[in-house]
């Protein structure tokens, strides 16, 4: 029998009903649950080193537990935690898995629990309102699936970082080993933009480097059917002031005399979209091109367009794109702030001296930063203004009628991975093993911005995202909650990635 078809069956072993009945991910996820609320006890916000310290020592030991080999990455006191697979696949390719182990911020009087780090576990009642139940639920032998743990991070992302650990319980059970290599690296500051992720990365390439990177983080389609991401749009944030008047001046004394910088800022951005939300400035979608296959799988993804205007509150979509998934394709330009004075009880009788708008430039692979804020430049410089770094001169103000700076901060890039490539077929092979008869949502890129450009740039490897928490899990804000099915589905998944070959 040829090497890869008995690889190909001993996979697919796995997940025959007599495998399957001595490593059910229901019983594994159960096995796990207890390690689950203990975790999530333990508070992760990064501006807290010795919370994520803890957080790491935590998780190293859960790795270790499993026969992992670690290593602590130093961060100025906030850790990654590095772990390894010791026992290595012949000829097979290593794939990196990127979790995170921090959470975001918490205000815990909007919770509707004691505490955030108290996890809850909570069922719909009769009139549709979440009560909680006792824990002991989850240990039941007919675990119920629509059970909910409420606490921080308990999707975002502690849920899959437990999913993945209950994988390995199942491959020990089952005296089975990956048929990859597997590293995973568990970042401490995720939910702060990852500023420190260049640097770790970049000091530990050799120990980190990997043919592919598979991402669990962030929520499954709306559909809920498993999900493939394939990318996601960069962010640049970009500062356009408007000046005015070397002072503030009386609207009474000045008014029809010196112009307001509000008003010509208002103008300024107006000019940049038209009425139907498209981005005016010569180029800024030139460079995407969508073929025929991609935008039918774009529009295969099945989004209810009608429930996410009713959800958003809008009664029309701005026709970017044909579709939800198409206009992500595109690079954007967002108004993120815009400020001019005072409003309300503060506001004066003023011409105020600026005006300053706070943008968000989503990029796009085939049009980064640098790019994109080039075209603004232009743009701004076309509508008659002159650009000048910080506070206008004397002698600038004498010498140009409308004066501005337009300045550049941090730049995230845009990465995608082919859809039909390599790993893209992988992954989608895993899927629909994991999960048969399912037909898995594939998103060419999702809008919103990972750290993937620093993994994928540095380490020179392609990536894909694989969500596994619902929809609704109110990540990033109160009352964020886990749904017990998609853990164990999400169990699944992990066995499947980790038992298919990847070529």
């Amino acid at each position: 029998m040829p090497l890869r078809l008995a690889t190909a069956l001993l996979a697919f072993a796995f997940f025959a009903p007599s495998a399957q009945a001595q490593s059910d991910p229901t019983r594994l996820a159960r096995g796990t649950f207890r390690e689950y609320l203990e975790l999530l006890s333990l508070p992760n916000d990064s501006v807290a080193p010795a919370d994520i310290q803890k957080n790491v020592e935590w998780l190293e030991r859960a790795f270790q537990k499993r026969g992992f080999t670690t290593k602590q990455l130093a961060n100025a006191g906030k850790p990654m935690l590095y772990a390894e697979w010791p026992k290595k696949a012949p000829g097979a390719k290593t794939v990196l898995f990127y979790m995170h182990l921090d959470g975001q911020p918490v205000v815990p009087s909007e919770w509707s629990q004691k505490s955030p780090w108290q996890p809850v576990v909570k069922k719909k009642n009769a009139a549709g309102a979440w009560e909680a139940v006792n824990t002991d639920l989850l240990f039941a032998d007919k675990l119920d699936p629509d059970l909910r743990v409420f606490a921080r991070s308990s999707s975002d992302d502690k849920g899959p970082i437990m999913m993945f650990l209950a994988a390995f319980d199942g491959l020990k059970e089952a005296r089975l080993d990956p048929v990859i290599n597997v590293k995973v690296l568990l970042d401490s500051e995720e939910e702060k933009g990852s500023p420190s992720i260049p640097a770790v990365v970049k000091a530990n390439r050799d120990l980190l480097a990997a043919d592919a990177i598979v991402i669990h983080d962030g929520p499954r389609h709306a559909s809920e059917r498993p999900t493939l991401v394939f990318g996601n749009r960069g962010n640049s944030r970009v500062t356009l002031t408007v000046y005015g008047p070397k002072q503030p001046l009386h609207s009474g004394h000045y008014g029809n005399y010196v112009p307001n910088p509000a008003i010509r800022l208002a103008r300024l951005i107006a000019s940049m979209k038209d009425d139907q939300g498209r981005v005016t400035i010569p180029g800024y979608y030139d460079k995407v091109k969508l073929s025929d296959t991609e935008k039918k799988i774009l529009a295969d993804t099945g989004d209810d367009e009608a429930a996410i205007r009713r959800r958003t509150g809008i009664k029309t979509a701005e026709l970017v794109g044909e579709t939800y998934q198409e206009a992500l394709q595109y690079p954007s330009l967002n108004v993120r702030g815009m400020a001019a004075a005072s409003v309300g009880d503060k506001a004066s009788n003023i011409i105020p001296h600026q005006a300053i708008a706070e943008l968000d430039l989503r990029t796009v692979p085939e049009a980064p930063p640098e790019y994109l804020f080039g075209l603004v430049q232009k743009h701004v410089e076309q509508q008659g203004y002159h650009l000048v770094k910080g506070e206008p001169t004397d002698a600038d103000r004498a010498a140009y009628d409308k004066l501005a700076t337009l300045t550049m901060g941090s730049a995230g890039r845009a990465s995608r991975t082919p859809l039909e490539s390599p790993l893209g077929k992988w992954a989608y092979d895993a899927l629909v093993k994991a999960s048969p008869g399912t037909n898995p949502v594939r998103i060419r890129m999702m809008g919103g911005s990972v750290p993937t450009d620093s993994l994928v740039e540095i380490l020179g490897a392609p990536f894909v995202i694989v969500p596994l928490v619902n929809g609704d899990n109110n990540q990033h804000t109160f009352d964020e909650n886990m749904r017990v099915g998609h853990y164990v589905e999400g169990v699944r998944t992990a066995i499947g990635l980790l038992r298919t070959p990847y070529q």
